[in-house]
């Protein structure tokens, strides 16, 4: 079987819409011909803009279009997207999201063949005409977005990360850096924040991890952010005994690609940036509390993993054990990751 038009509905958030790249490729890979459009938030298309194997990227305004149901403009903007996408004729839709409203999206399109996964939340199952079950050997992300691709016939499912290098972005970035002192690759990079402030290592931790790699590496430490996560960036320059080199909310999404690419070693929370980092290959410290290691930890890179227990939580989401809060991971092994990534020779 082939497929002329394809759509992916995946809007958020910037770490599973990393997880969902290899899925991309595959696709083209397997329809080298298709037409690929992606549903995305605005704020996450940067991510995608310019990449070699998608053909469009489709903005999906949730803050706007949620306000269909009672404000007229929104209804009038959810009406013109249901037409933009009824006008592409998609004969295939993956929904990698899994909820009712991109379920409904898919189903709207007009698309011949909806692929989604069988324990869709919020009823998004009724939408859908293949439901994939997601079993032991699809628990990550990576892997259940490619046997739902593969459901519908691609063939050649291996994992690739691919995000495109941007010059101007990379000359962006190392202005930027080098506007504070920093020049070449020679630094560390650090993601303090969260939207979700319960994946949070505890900043105190942070600075004491900042000052332990500046003493033997003699690495500068940059840490970034959101602009809403500036609090914490600025935390953490008042507990660290060393300078930090704040980006937090001064860079673009591709500005943030490209200081990520060329880090020396990057020390993330569960969020989207330490997810971009794991897919560039960049060396990495990454920290898992209650969201399941298992589903999203970097793929084929355990040696970039702190958690506790991450393979014994089945397919769950979340836990609630006390032992999988973030405060149970130690300075200690985050220091021993961090340095094995550096090449400490001890």
């Amino acid at each position: 079987m082939t497929y002329k038009n394809i759509l992916i509905t995946k809007p958020s958030s910037l770490g599973d819409i990393v997880l969902a790249l290899p899925a991309l490729t595959a696709l083209r890979k397997s329809f080298p011909e298709a037409r690929i459009s992606w549903l995305v938030r605005p704020e996450f298309a940067l991510l995608l803009a310019h990449h070699p194997h998608l053909t469009e990227i489709i903005p999906f305004d949730r803050k706007l279009l949620g306000k269909a149901w009672y404000h007229p403009s929104a209804f009038g903007a959810l009406i013109a997207l249901v037409r933009q996408l009824r006008r592409r004729r998609f004969d295939a839709g993956f929904d990698f999201q899994g909820l009712f409203r991109t379920a409904s999206l898919a189903w709207l399109s007009g698309a011949k063949k909806r692929f989604g996964p069988a324990n869709a939340r919020e009823l998004a199952t009724i939408f859908y005409t293949d439901k994939v079950p997601q079993d032991a050997d699809s628990i990550h992300l990576v892997d259940f977005y490619l046997k739902m691709i593969g459901a519908a016939g691609a063939a050649d499912l291996g994992v690739e990360f691919v995000l495109p290098h941007d010059p101007a972005a990379a000359d962006s970035a190392a202005k930027l850096l080098a506007e504070r002192g920093v020049t070449g690759g020679d630094y560390v990079v650090f993601v303090p924040g969260s939207a979700q402030r319960d994946k949070c290592w505890p900043i105190e931790r942070f600075a004491i991890l900042a000052e332990q790699i500046s003493g033997e590496f003699g690495l500068p430490v940059v840490a970034v952010g959101t602009a809403a996560e500036a609090d914490i960036v600025e935390s953490l320059e008042e507990k660290a005994k060393i300078p930090i080199i704040s980006l937090a909310g001064r860079t673009s999404l591709k500005e943030l690609i490209a200081l990520l690419r060329a880090a020396r070693l990057v020390v993330s929370n569960d969020t989207g940036p330490g997810h971009i980092a794991s897919a560039l290959g960049t060396p990495l410290v990454l920290m898992f509390s209650w969201s399941n290691p298992a589903r999203i930890a970097p793929y084929g890179r355990t040696e970039c993993m702190v958690a506790n227990e991450p393979y014994s939580r089945g397919t769950k989401i979340k836990s609630i054990d006390p032992q999988h809060d973030i405060t149970a991971i130690t300075v200690e092994r985050v220091w021993q990751k961090a340095r094995e990534q550096l090449g400490s020779s001890d």
